[in-house]
């Protein structure tokens, strides 16, 4: 059954989608910078067609063999839409039916009106508006010459089925001309128009974590784990309590240390708890180990025939052989140790199902960390492997699973011989709208390429679609990424916006022409935090959404990792994955319900190595450093001015709210599945038998 346009619409009003409008194409890519070749739907600065797509829509306007101009004119603009960088929101639908975008309908700009006017009695071969009438009454036959007249008894029909109003004063419909969006609303996700006065931060835990993960039951606890493989369960202190991570250092959560190598850049590099973990139970950690000192340690190897790499003519690094080093996703559980997996205080270190297993060429950059997004799928960030400027360039290597962000489905598990079959590296299966779909040379697991070491990657609570990732540069450059669905991030082409150029390539080079290359949106030269422009390793934060620092909101925190700064991203302007950052100072409140570390000079406090961001469920950031565990808390507990701060308790501490999250999750899956309206449609009928 076809939905009626105008509740679809309606549907789109509803959820607000305005707010989270960012440039993304109708199959969730991200738009391509301008080719001069491209002629027929002549964007400025960005377009979702490239030169092959502009010519099949020029070929498609030319067959429709319209005589009068004024209408030719509104269906070539309506025809390009397609092409315009915010076509995701434009075709919300996403459906091999839905031709036409959202035309705007409102007393500010009625376009659909404009074009039921233009072209109501004009001629049209194969017409757009046609299409969606397929197999109904009144189609004309074999969709070839009709009049809009001829299809809809009146305006008030057509812009029933085609027209739509902006939810808010952004712009979600087709006006005729390229999407812009108007910034100037005051909500949250606004930037502000200048640095925020600093940062505050209380000390709240010793030890040394890589990473934090909020209980997904949403409670006020989190789990941290060591490198060495330890995962502990804390309770997290309100705001302005003085309180401190309650952990018990004598009773883990779970123990993995037998089976995780742990070295400089070895260990436990992330874990994840799925989202129903508090009735399943399920969680997952992700490490490296040694196949010359545990049985269990095997898989293929990374260096293969697929990729054009021998192993053999590999040189050992640091004593090593290749792929003696694995990396390895595990799954685990608490069942058998708890009847609710929300009151587990403890799990076995028993793998319940191995999930991925890769061999490492060399002994550096293979990232490591998993995450489940709003869609449900488990993203699992791998580096280049190491050897130096990534010397087989596997980044690039669309073969190689190295260099790349993945995209898995661990609750649907294939048989063996499945697995075998698709060649698979474990127990997954993928989701069917990965980007190796669209492009038949990619490996199926692959979201995005051309990444070197991402290094902590996150999504906005509050904007699904952007997911922002560090990636650790070479020599010049660290970068932050905003990661969409097929994306290319430049590696080894690029270092950052620079093109690269490495000393020996015996894997081959891949030309700057030959690839879309997506720049980092935020970053820093190493020469800005050492003389030396040698200590440089960027550490990718949140997007600050609590209500703790208002003067922050919205904000997307980012540090070095050998603590020599902390910058702040502001999107400038809104929506649009544009960003200007600043480095801001951090300093210790005063009441600090830990001492803080001293240094000497600067903002007398000393983060030591900043490993890892983190965030609770009440959207208060963490970071997590050689020097212990630090929160930032509001503004005046370091005498830093924030004309925002409210200090009442409610403002400090605010309850979680669910709303965002689901609402986020269904405009994320939209994006990612283009199942948008089916979605919207069932949530709408929840919402509707709640009220009835």
């Amino acid at each position: 059954m076809m939905l009626h346009r105008s509740l679809v619409f309606l549907l789109l009003s509803c959820f607000s989608l305005s707010s989270w409008a960012l440039p993304l194409c109708s199959d969730s890519r991200a738009p391509l910078e301008v080719n001069s070749t491209v002629s027929f739907c002549p964007y400025k600065d960005k377009t979702c067609c490239d030169t092959k797509e502009d010519s099949n829509l020029n070929k498609q306007f030319q067959a429709m063999n319209i005589s009068d101009k004024a209408c030719a004119s509104v269906v070539k603009s309506i025809l390009c839409s397609k092409c315009d960088p915010f076509s995701s929101d434009l075709f919300s639908d996403n459906s091999d039916q839905q031709s036409v975008p959202i035309l705007c309908n409102s007393s500010t700009k009625d376009f659909c009106t404009e074009t039921w006017e233009t072209c109501q009695n004009v001629s049209i071969s194969d017409s757009l508006f046609a299409a969606s009438l397929q197999g109904r009454a009144g189609a004309p036959a074999n969709n070839k010459t009709s009049k809009l007249a001829d299809l809809w008894q009146s305006k008030t029909d057509f812009c029933s089925a085609f027209g739509g109003e902006a939810s808010s004063n952004e712009t979600l419909c087709f006006n005729g001309e390229p999407v812009t969006l108007n910034n100037n609303n005051n909500n949250t996700t606004s930037p502000l128009d200048k640095a925020p006065s600093g940062l505050c931060l209380e000390k709240i835990g010793n030890g040394s974590y890589l990473n934090m993960v909020p209980h997904p039951d949403g409670s006020n606890r989190a789990f941290f784990s060591t490198q060495p493989g330890v995962v502990f369960l804390a309770g997290l202190p309100d705001q302005d309590s003085a309180g401190v991570l309650d952990v018990d250092l004598s009773s883990p959560f779970v123990d993995l240390t037998d089976e995780i190598h742990f070295d400089i850049e070895f260990g436990m590099m992330g874990m994840a708890f799925h989202p129903k973990f508090a009735s399943n139970g399920r969680f997952f950690a992700s490490f490296n180990c040694d196949k010359s000192k545990w049985p269990g340690c095997t898989g293929r190897c990374a260096c293969n025939s697929d990729v054009n790499c021998d192993p053999s003519k590999l040189t050992p690094d640091s004593g090593s052989q290749p792929c003696q080093f694995q990396t390895v996703i595990a799954e685990y559980t608490t069942n058998g140790t708890s009847s609710d997996p929300s009151k587990a205080k403890n799990a076995k270190p028993t793998e319940v199902r191995r999930i991925f297993t890769m061999g490492l060429p060399f002994t550096s950059h293979h990232a490591g960390q998993i995450l489940f997004g709003p869609d449900g799928y488990l993203y699992f960030m791998m580096g280049d492997g190491g050897g130096g400027a990534d010397p087989y360039n596997f980044s690039q290597n669309k073969k190689s699973l190295l260099g790349k962000i993945m995209r898995l489905d661990v609750d649907n598990i294939p048989s063996a011989s499945e697995i075998s079959k698709m060649g698979l590296w474990g127990n997954y299966s993928i989701p069917k709208d990965n980007p190796f779909r669209e492009d038949k040379e990619l490996e199926p697991e692959i979201w995005a390429v051309g990444l070197r070491n991402p290094w902590r990657c996150s999504f906005d609570s509050s904007r699904p679609s952007y997911f922002m990732c560090a990636d650790v540069g070479q020599d010049a450059y660290e970068e932050v990424d905003l990661i969409t669905k097929g994306g290319n991030y430049g590696w080894r082409v690029y270092e950052g916006p620079e093109l690269f150029h490495p000393e020996s390539s015996p894997g081959g080079n891949t030309s700057a022409k030959s690839i879309n290359t997506i720049f980092p949106v935020m970053g820093y030269n190493h020469s800005e935090v050492d003389s030396s422009g040698k200590s440089a390793s960027v550490t990718g934060g949140y997007f600050y959404r609590s209500e703790t620092d208002p003067c922050i909101a919205g904000m997307y925190l980012y540090a070095d990792l050998y603590g020599n700064g902390v910058w702040a991203g502001i999107e400038m302007p809104a929506n649009s994955g544009n960003f200007v950052t600043n480095r801001t100072t951090f300093s210790c409140a005063g009441d600090s319900p830990m001492k803080c570390s001293d240094s000497p000079g600067s903002s007398g406090l000393s983060l030591g190595y900043v490993f890892s961001f983190g965030e609770d469920n009440k959207k208060d950031i963490y970071l997590l450093t050689s020097n212990g565990v630090y929160r930032v808390v509001r503004s005046s507990r370091c005498n830093l001015t924030c004309s925002k701060e409210n200090s009442t308790a409610a403002r400090r501490n605010p309850s979680p709210s669910s709303s965002p999250a689901s609402s986020s999750t269904s405009c994320y899956r939209r994006m990612m599945n283009g199942s948008f309206v089916v979605l919207l449609v069932s949530l709408s009928l929840i919402l509707l038998a709640l009220l009835v």
